[in-house]
């Protein structure tokens, strides 16, 4: 087997994972036996690629507010080469006019050939310096655009990394992605032709002015008398109004990919309910609003432009009809009229050209800005500027009266105490909402406590440093995430250096060697974006094998086994009593069966330890466990599928 392009190839052992997905019906992973051959030689022409040398702290680094200055600011040097390739560029092409003002005056006009001669040649050398100035200004500001965007990702998707669990369930993931697309690719185009051509055009204007004044004082003060303080009152009023447009364009196009991620990831629920219809119109209603901030944008974009384009013909008959009189009266050349026209043309040309960067200055400011504000927000679960490193543990877990609440609401967890010994295991059961995930989630440090301490080996967890901590951690929730990759890179997760041996024996515990083993490429099978192609089940087992694999010194199993069946639920709870030993374990329990596995139950009733004990102590004490214990029996004679449900139904009408 071979890895090419992305996808894995199976050999002369078998069919290939897309062969078999096709016969799935499933979608293509795979490349097809045809272009094996030319595909292995794109490989052997790319250049290599070394790993990149990564940086990651749980703490940001200090850095000042993003923008534009801040962001050129490293790259002093590379900016002022293109600064100066820019004034060399606008300098070699406004050249032309005023060497046609001289062969015109002092080559055709006295019939000297020698001129003209002369003229064609600097005319010619000018032209070659503007193509070689505009190539290396062209490569050197692609090569720096390209830099600071690298940079601005990986900062961007390092924020993500750092920010808390609470950041991503207040905030929708199509705005997110926005800000890595849209807002980035707006900056994108600002950076490496918009911030330059504004230089350029700038100059551009800047020599043409020096140009028309050196031709003629009276005839240029004129003429820019007459264009400049109108065009700059335009100017003025198209920047206030373009910049609160392209605001506007930026918060839409981000409500248009929220809308867009929620409803491909929710496909399954919108095909059963039969909503797509509705959706429809519903994004109808999203991407109307985007349209109508475009609209807005373009209509103030194009009341300016043709503003201007008027203001630019004004000045050409002012031009025409003072020069000529000029040029009748003798006080000025037919060579020095035809330069001052030729310059008044390129002269608005620039402001046009202007007018149209700074609609890509305005959305790269608007894009820059919400960027900053991303980047503003601070992890509500911060790593401590004293953290300390956390050594090996052996794994004790202390809750010292915590109280919780989720961003200011009512209280899930009030006054929670709890002592969990090394090694021994814990499970949490009560009704829906009562705050059994809320608990295991506290011991990872997903959240902080409002009140009271969670301590690991008696040290406060706000503390000790996070990758120390979650390191020594394994967490299988309740719906585990597989990524787009093989069923070994999703097991190798938190260890992808481990070996095949390794993998093999995690899914031998964890009761899936058989069904890796009847998979045409084994564990190296491609598995599609979140699991798709594989059922919960296979998905639950997959996320306990990369648990295993990891070797945690604590295992939080949050409801791991909701969504199994009886018999995989069977192998599940075989594989734990191996993932389970000599660890300390946190296990939220929706099957009493799991439950009873645990060395001691806690029951959590409105946020508080309502009772804990073994099992066949709180069966004997007659309170909410032995109701739901009561309820389960009986129901074990059935076919088991009321069972599910009873730990949460029966803690519900006992606490009643």
């Amino acid at each position: 087997m071979s890895f090419m392009g992305g996808a894995y190839v199976a050999g002369p052992q078998g069919p290939s994972s897309s062969q078999a997905n096709a016969a799935a019906g499933l979608p293509f992973a795979g490349i097809p036996s045809e272009m094996i051959d030319r595909a292995a030689d794109i490989l052997e022409s790319e250049p290599a690629h070394p790993e990149p040398e990564v940086e990651f702290a749980h703490r940001a680094p200090a850095a000042a507010p993003l923008s534009l200055r801040t962001m050129l600011r490293p790259h002093r040097r590379r900016v002022l080469l293109v600064v100066a390739l820019v004034v060399i560029e606008a300098a070699a092409t406004q050249a032309g006019p005023l060497l046609m003002q001289i062969g015109i005056d002092e080559g055709v006009a006295t019939s000297r050939l020698d001129i003209l001669g002369i003229v064609a040649a600097v005319y010619f050398a000018t032209v070659a310096v503007h193509m070689a100035a505009g190539r290396a200004r062209t490569s050197l500001g692609g090569r720096l655009g390209e830099r600071l965007m690298y940079g601005l990702r990986v900062r961007v998707f390092s924020h993500f990394q750092r920010m808390s669990l609470s950041f991503y369930t207040s905030e929708r993931a199509g705005v997110l992605m926005s800000r890595m697309t849209s807002d980035v690719e707006a900056l994108t185009m600002l950076l490496q032709e918009g911030l330059v051509m504004m230089v350029v055009q700038g100059l551009t204007l800047a020599v043409i002015t020096g140009v028309l004044f050196y031709l003629n004082v009276p005839l240029a003060a004129l003429t820019v008398g007459v264009v400049v303080p109108v065009t700059l009152v335009l100017s003025l009023w198209f920047r206030r109004a373009s910049e609160s447009g392209y605001d506007r364009v930026r918060d839409r196009i981000a409500v248009v990919l929220a809308d867009l991620s929620e409803n491909l990831a929710g496909m399954r629920t919108i095909t059963a309910y039969n909503r797509r219809r509705r959706n429809v119109a519903q994004h109808q209603v999203v991407v109307t609003d985007h349209e109508d901030a475009n609209v807005y944008t373009s209509r103030v974009s194009s009341l300016y432009a043709s503003a201007a384009e008027g203001v630019g013909i004004i000045g050409q008959a002012v031009v025409l009809g003072v020069g000529g009189w000029l040029v009748i009266d003798g006080r000025l050349t037919l060579g020095a009229l035809t330069a001052f026209a030729l310059y008044l043309t390129a002269f608005f040309a620039p402001i046009g050209q202007l007018v149209m960067l700074h609609n890509a200055y305005q959305q790269g400011q608007s894009a820059a800005a919400k960027l900053r504000e991303l980047l503003a927000r601070q992890p509500e679960v911060a790593e401590a500027p004293d953290a300390a490193p956390l050594g090996p543990i052996e794994g004790r877990i202390s809750f010292e009266g915590v109280s919780f609440s989720y961003d200011g609401g009512d209280p899930v967890l009030a006054d929670v105490n709890l002592d969990i010994p090394a090694g021994a295991s814990l499970a949490i059961v009560g009704a829906t909402g009562a705050g059994k995930s809320t608990i295991a989630k506290l011991a990872v440090r997903f959240y902080d406590p409002d009140e009271g301490t969670v301590r690991i080996d008696g040290a406060d967890l706000r503390g000790v440093q996070l990758e120390s901590l979650r390191r020594q951690f394994g967490v299988v929730p309740q719906e585990p995430f597989l990524f787009n990759g093989t069923i070994g890179d999703n097991i190798r997760f938190a260890r992808p250096d481990a070996g095949d041996d390794e993998v093999a024996e995690a899914c031998r515990v964890v009761g899936l060697e058989a069904f890796v083993a009847s998979l045409p490429d084994g564990v190296d099978t491609p598995i599609h974006e979140r699991g798709a192609s594989l059922s919960a089940g296979e998905r639950q087992l997959l996320a306990l094998a990369r648990a295993f694999l990891a070797r945690p010194r604590v295992l939080i199993l949050d409801e791991a086994t909701s969504n199994l069946d009886l018999r995989s639920e069977a192998r599940v709870e075989r594989a734990l009593d191996a993932l389970l030993e000599g660890r300390t374990a946190v296990i939220v329990a929706h099957r009493l069966a799991t439950a009873m596995r645990a060395d001691r139950i806690a029951v959590v009733n409105n946020g508080r330890i309502a009772e804990i004990g073994s099992h066949e102590q709180l069966v004997e004490s007659g309170g909410l466990y032995a109701a739901m214990f009561a309820a389960w029996e009986s129901h074990a004679t059935g076919d088991g599928a009321a069972a599910t449900g009873q730990v949460t139904g029966a803690a519900g009408a006992a606490s009643r």
